[in-house]
């Protein structure tokens, strides 16, 4: 493995096991065992390091959203094997949510990335929503703009699971699988009879953990 692979890499496991701001330069040569030099050669500092991770981070989940796997049928079972993986890739990066606000506010070219990343999911969760409108698996909107306000939801569900996994650590939701039941439990009411259906045939095909899987 190249050096700025194992780099990334230890980063990205001492930053979830401590925290990001509490892991240094130095924590990192020190765990892979190469000089501070050394690592300031391809990452001069913090924040090209952890635009490099979230470069990583971007590049991984693109094809979720896009649709790459030719096994997926339908928008139902796309949506549901992405938010799968949406949920495997939190626990993956899961230092990222839980500091997002920190990160944003003190790393102007990561936040960037970020609020161009977002806006790419912003346009592709409402191509998906349409697709639901258009074949029949989901109602039409019942008033303008509400589906945009469901979609925002989801956003925000989905960015600051980890956060609330922590702070309300004493509600019985943090078992592996939650996060997709969350997201599902918004959008079956507005789902119609064949949505519902095809939500049952997906959900037997790729079944969630039981809830007394913790993670």
């Amino acid at each position: 493995m190249k050096t700025k692979d194992r780099i990334v890499g230890t980063a990205i496991q001492l930053y979830n096991e401590n925290g990001f701001s509490n892991i240094t330069s130095r924590h990192i040569a020190r765990k892979i065992k190469i000089s501070h030099g050394n690592l300031e050669y391809h990452f001069p500092n913090k924040e090209s390091l952890l635009f490099a991770i979230y470069e990583q981070m971007r590049e991984e989940i693109s094809s979720f959203y896009t649709g790459q796997d030719k096994e997926v049928s339908n928008p139902v079972e796309h949506l549901h094997k992405l938010l799968v993986r949406l949920e495997e890739f939190q626990w993956k990066y899961k230092f990222f949510n839980l500091d997002v606000l920190e990160i944003s506010r003190n790393y102007e070219k990561v936040n960037l990335l970020l609020k161009d990343t977002l806006q790419i999911r912003k346009t592709q969760m409402s191509g998906l929503f349409q697709r639901f409108i258009n074949e029949q698996y989901m109602k039409p909107e019942p008033v303008a703009g509400y589906y945009y306000r469901v979609q925002h939801t989801i956003r925000i569900l989905i960015t600051f699971w980890n956060s609330q996994e922590v702070v309300l650590s004493n509600f019985d939701f943090n078992q592996r699988g939650e996060m997709v039941r969350h997201i599902w439990d918004l959008l079956l009411p507005h789902f119609t009879e064949k949505g519902i259906k095809e939500y049952e045939a997906v959900n037997q095909k790729f079944p969630l953990p039981e809830l007394n899987q913790a993670i």
